[in-house]
């Protein structure tokens, strides 16, 4: 974990917390962004019950799904085939009107080495902007579309992995701020991201990336972000709101499969 990114908890299973257990988990998550539990016994059933009392699922449109609980997307990668899921800086999600809230990542069958994941705190990111930059920002807005990533003829498309896709005739776009408040700490937040963020509203792409690439830039500085490297039996939750995440692909020839959940959220507002 990092110095402004992510806390680790310990002394819980996430299959009993309800309750004050529930609320103090989701109080840390917000405020650090990602929490991870270490050692958990997490059935698929005990994963799904834990996102609907956490309140509300998101199927994901994308992913693939477990066959026998279709409310958890297979994030996976085979042996053979040499893209991964989410390999890049990211929020999910954020090309929805109402953003997702956040996830929760159950490690299911884990490489020998490799196949970490980082997250990057947003509310650290906007904090170390210049008063400058925080100016130049205020009242701006931008707008996200994923359709460039998992259309017919996106991104994925093109990869040995886009034959797992689903939803590839979806399309997608929101307008949100460059920088919220949180819906529940109040802090202001940096609400941009590689993945899915095209342009800032009355810019073109072109006119939009000096700025951009300057924002994405100042988000990673190294005290603002953390690492996992995942074991059995390791959950991870975060926070779309307030961190981005990105999926190392370090796996060569080897099988990595994750099982998520998606946790509903709620408008966003400057």
């Amino acid at each position: 974990m990092g110095p402004k990114c992510g806390v680790e908890v310990s002394g819980i299973q996430l299959r009993d917390a309800k309750g004050e257990s529930m609320d103090a988990i989701r109080n840390l998550i917000y405020e650090h962004g990602v929490a991870v539990f270490r050692d958990q016994d997490f059935s698929p059933q005990d994963h799904i019950e834990f996102g609907h009392r956490w309140g509300g699922i998101d199927v994901n449109n994308y992913f693939p799904l477990n066959k026998d609980f279709p409310e958890i997307a297979l994030v996976k990668k085979e042996a053979d085939e040499s893209t991964n899921i989410g390999g890049a800086w990211h929020t999910d999600h954020s090309y929805d009107q109402i953003p997702a809230m956040g996830s929760v990542l159950v490690a299911r069958d884990l490489p020998p080495s490799g196949g970490d994941t980082e997250w990057a705190h947003m509310g650290a990111a906007y904090d170390a902007l210049s008063d400058e930059l925080k100016a130049e920002i205020e009242g701006l807005e931008a707008f996200h579309t994923a359709d460039h990533v998992y259309k017919a003829d996106g991104l994925y498309a093109q990869t040995d992995m886009g034959k797992n896709l689903r939803g590839q005739d979806l399309k997608t776009g929101a307008i949100h701020p460059v920088v919220i408040r949180h819906p529940h700490t109040g802090r202001k937040l940096l609400y941009v991201n590689g993945g899915f963020t095209i342009h800032f509203v009355g810019q073109t792409r072109e006119q939009s990336l000096p700025l951009l690439q300057k924002l994405l830039d100042a988000a990673l500085e190294a005290d603002n972000t953390c690492r996992l490297q995942w074991k059995p039996g390791t959950v991870a939750i975060w926070d779309n709101r307030t961190s981005w995440h990105n999926a190392i692909n370090d796996y060569a020839g080897h099988r990595r499969e994750m099982h998520r959940i998606t946790l509903s959220g709620e408008a966003l507002a400057a």
